[in-house]
């Protein structure tokens, strides 16, 4: 297969043979044609050589190309600085990718929203540029003012929000009013200054995942300053060691918790400002707390007026940053797909990565709908089922592999204490392996399944019909060996959008009404909090490398820092060798099955009282008098209640914690 690329260079564009130049280039690194080494560890990937001896290939044709051209990843991802508006020299000097415009003019507060003076020039590439002097010392363009790219199409003028804008408002006032891109550049004596630098990267990543937005006590939109001041103390109080942000970049649709992106350098508005945001990641960083941010690169809201889909204007997929037809569209979402073999796209793409760790000292980045990325179908009506052929084939999307490769060795070459986290469904391997031998180079995966399995078990099951091999043996520790897993027991997904809580599953409506601490917790108020904490235990001991919860689940605080306390000195929970038993299954279904039985008898009854028992179950109820072996469920309640002997009714305690 031959596949064609295309070199941006001073004066034209070329083509090279990525085939033919990757194979010296695969040949220099040591990996020859036929062999990685995730082969070695996992022998049925060689079965898929070829495809990802090309990956590679295609990965390392990329990077030489910009290493070639560009100065290397380092310098190619500081195109923030070169992008949007910049002082430079006594100037402000604004530059965006437009091949599509005709014509193109800046305009804003500072000239009265008339652009006649302030036209701009177009080099080969469809880079617009303008250079505007300052004005007795002062730039030209004010901090805090409005701005907007204006540009003609086909003879039509229309306004856009400049594409690496790094604030955006709105008149709150207005009702349905579009988003103003507002030129963020403080003078100096005015600009914040971080006083604390990030925190060492922790073993086991204890995240809490939140959304500022949603955070606080008023009927108004949470500040990043409050969510600094009022909660994260509090999880420093607990075992808590990472801060897991939703909603950071400028969005369409608050109650799409920041998944259709507008603006990607752009603090959301709804929330603070940029200065508020890094008020409250300096805050974090003092109390030892790392921030994660989530990164939504798969994916582009649909508005237009305000967006970075109002680029699009019917040009072909090179001059844009999106593809064209279908492929352009992820239906399930409604949003925009990236082109990600164009240059300027990964440019865009990975100066957004290095803006958000360089400019806010973010400690690592959670990617949000790889598997949308990973196929050219993006995985819609899609059920994986482990084999792999279904990852490794023609509907792999190369192109975003092939950044995905570039982000996460960019990341840790910069930033080796970076965290960097990737929601898959579908299960794919290597995406916790080494970029350098063949993998996508995430450090962890989220746990997709485990939350399904508990709410299965919670809205369709008895207690007495839980199965330990079931949760453990095939969702907990059904993991693909060495990469790292994020376990938890539910998250906004879950807890929020369409679903009920966990705590609402086990409880219902005595959430309300059975949990006064002016009188006795009622039978399922007692169980629901045995429930909630055995299956916290269990995700905790057995779930993965890491933990996360959502925030609105402190009521569970208490109960795992008596967990995390031990284990802090002994380290069972990020033990490399965790061991399980089902050795008693069979007899609990045999308990579940004898009719003379009932799930309340804890062993008590004499052996020669069993006689009335079918004689194929004799053998199960004898070996239980030897054993007093209880069912799974009731004996990870038993140890829960055990662990956090002193805290049964931290639920109650939620207020203090």
């Amino acid at each position: 297969m031959l596949t064609v690329i295309h070199l941006w260079k001073a004066k034209s564009r070329s083509s090279v043979s990525v085939t033919a130049r990757g194979n010296k280039i695969a040949a220099a690194n040591g990996y020859g044609s036929d062999h990685l080494p995730m082969y070695d560890l996992e022998p049925k990937l060689a079965e898929f050589k070829d495809h990802f001896n090309y990956t590679m290939k295609r990965y390392l044709e990329q990077k030489l190309l910009i290493e070639k051209h560009e100065g290397g990843l380092e310098e190619f991802s500081k195109g923030y600085l070169k992008f949007g508006i910049n002082t430079e020299h006594g100037a402000s000097l604004y530059r965006e990718w437009a091949p599509a415009a005709e014509e193109a003019q800046l305009v804003g507060d500072f000239n009265n929203w008339n652009g006649s003076g302030h036209k701009m020039t177009k080099d080969n590439f469809g880079v617009w540029s303008i250079r505007i002097s300052h004005v007795n010392g002062k730039p030209a363009i004010p901090h805090n003012s409005k701005v907007k790219f204006r540009f003609r199409h086909d003879g039509v003028w229309v306004e856009r929000i400049p594409a690496w804008i790094r604030y955006a408002t709105v008149t709150a006032s207005e009702s349905g009013a579009p988003y103003d891109g507002v030129h963020w550049d403080p003078p100096t004596s005015e600009r914040y200054v971080f006083n604390h630098p990030r925190p060492p990267k922790p073993d086991v990543p204890r995240i809490y995942e939140a959304h500022v937005g949603v955070s606080g006590g008023k009927l108004e939109a949470g500040t990043h300053r409050e969510f600094a001041d009022n909660v994260l103390p509090r999880l420093r109080a607990t075992t808590y060691n990472t801060v897991q942000l939703m909603g950071i970049m400028e969005h369409s649709d608050a109650a799409s918790f920041g998944y259709y992106v507008t603006n990607f350098f752009a603090v959301s508005s709804r929330s603070g400002t940029p200065d508020d945001l890094k008020y409250l990641i300096d805050k974090a960083h003092s109390l030892g707390l790392c921030v994660l941010m989530d990164v939504v690169h798969s994916h582009v809201s649909n508005n237009v007026i305000d967006g970075l889909n109002g680029y699009d204007v019917g040009q072909s997929a090179h001059e844009s940053y999106f593809y064209t037809g279908d492929r352009g569209y992820n239906k399930m979402w409604n949003g925009r797909m990236f082109n990600y073999a164009n240059w300027e796209v990964l440019r865009f793409l990975l100066s957004n990565l290095r803006y958000w760790m360089d400019e806010f000292m973010f400690d690592g980045f959670r990617f949000v709908g790889v598997t949308s990325m990973l196929y050219n179908q993006n995985g819609i009506n899609m059920s994986f089922t482990g084999n792999y052929k279904e990852y490794f084939g023609l509907d792999t999307n190369v192109d975003a592999v092939v950044y995905m490769m570039l982000a996460n060795h960019l990341m840790h070459k910069l930033y080796p204490e970076a965290i960097v986290v990737a929601v898959d469904v579908s299960g794919i391997p290597v995406l916790c392996w080494p970029v350098d031998e063949g993998g996508l180079g995430f450090d962890y995966r989220q746990a997709m399944t485990i939350p399904d399995r508990w709410i299965e078990y919670l809205e369709n099951k008895g207690d007495q019909q839980w199965s330990m091999s079931s949760v453990i043996s095939q969702t907990l520790t059904n993991r693909r060996y060495p990469e790292k897993f994020i376990a938890y027991a539910e998250r906004q997904n879950h807890s929020i959008i369409g679903s009920k809580t966990m705590a609402f599953l086990l409880m219902g409506w005595e959430t309300y009404s059975g949990m006064s601490a002016m009188e006795p917790d009622s039978p399922t108020i007692d169980r629901g909090i045995a429930l909630q904490k055995m299956i916290h235990f269990i995700r905790m001991a057995f779930g993965g490398d890491s933990y996360l919860k959502f925030m609105g689940n402190e009521y569970m605080n208490a109960f795992d820092q008596a967990v995390d306390t031990p284990s802090d000195k002994c380290s069972f929970l990020s033990s490399s060798k965790q061991t399980a038993s089902d050795m008693n299954e069979e007899e609990k279904s045999c308990r579940l099955s004898c009719p003379t039985h009932s799930l309340d008898d804890l062993n008590d009854e004499p052996v020669a009282a069993r006689s009335h028992c079918p004689p194929q179950q004799q053998p199960y109820l004898l070996r239980r008098q030897c054993t007093l072996t209880l069912p799974p469920s009731f004996l990870f309640v038993a140890l829960a209640h055990y662990v956090a002997k002193e805290r049964s009714h931290d639920i109650k305690e939620s207020a203090d914690v």
